[in-house]
């Protein structure tokens, strides 16, 4: 899309990259709302985007301690007896998941330019094996992924953000890593992190809970690797 031009504003100047997974790169957002409206729907309430805000990028088990908190669930479902049903209907639908716009063709072009990049997501090592069911061959341009289970905080807190960066030898600055999410919690840990952050929310998000991140996109597609250091994509927008 962009040609590299000297009048290109720049943002910052980065040398690794950071992924977050679900709501970024693949379209599995729409599953556990889905679940949880239904979950919700049994006992009277409803499962509103507001809520669904203070969930995202959370640990499951702390997006399960919210819902129940936000809902007023206690005495009628536990945070655990809800992850549990919750889990029989997202393994059916979690293989099926599709990428979102612009993912494939970012990822290839940072990997095809040897710019460091990996995942980091709140999402535990099995069902990231189930959600990346169809897409193998491209979740394995990554360098390395950093899952829920493998960090004892989970997102607002920075950990998963600076463990991800610890794993590449030699270990870059933090002020040099760019962070991709879609959660507020996730930009707040990126953050935390002392990383640029740029957020592609849902469009259905409260653009009020948008604030903290360095850039705010619509949909991948509109990134321009040039405004940060990072090689242009080619001229004919391959």
């Amino acid at each position: 899309m962009g040609s590299g031009s000297s009048a290109e504003p720049t943002l910052g100047k980065v040398t690794h990259v950071v992924f977050d997974m679900d709501g970024l790169l693949l379209d599995t957002e729409g599953f556990y709302t889905v679940v949880q409206q239904r979950l919700a729907s049994r006992f009277g309430k409803e499962f509103t985007w507001e809520l669904k805000a203070k969930m995202m990028g959370k640990k499951a088990i702390e997006a399960a301690r919210t819902l129940v908190d936000e809902l007023d669930l206690h005495g009628k479902i536990t945070p655990e007896e809800f992850l549990t049903e919750r889990e029989e209907a997202l393994d059916e639908m979690f293989p099926t998941a599709q990428l979102l716009p612009g993912a494939e063709r970012l990822l290839r072009h940072l990997h095809a330019h040897g710019i460091p990049v990996c995942l980091a997501t709140s999402s535990h090592l099995r069902h990231y094996s189930l959600k990346t069911t169809l897409h193998g061959d491209l979740f394995a341009l990554f360098n390395h992924r950093v899952t829920g289970d493998q960090v004892s905080n989970g997102k607002p807190a920075p950990d998963i953000f600076l463990q991800a960066a610890s794993l590449w030898q030699p270990a870059p600055d933090p002020a040099s890593c760019l962070v991709f999410e879609d959660a507020p919690s996730g930009v707040q840990a990126a953050k935390a992190a002392g990383m640029s952050c740029i957020m592609v929310p849902d469009p259905n998000l409260d653009r009020k809970l948008c604030g903290g991140a360095d850039l705010l996109l619509d949909s991948l597609e509109q990134f321009r690797p040039e405004q940060w250091g990072l090689p242009p994509f080619p001229a004919d927008g391959s």
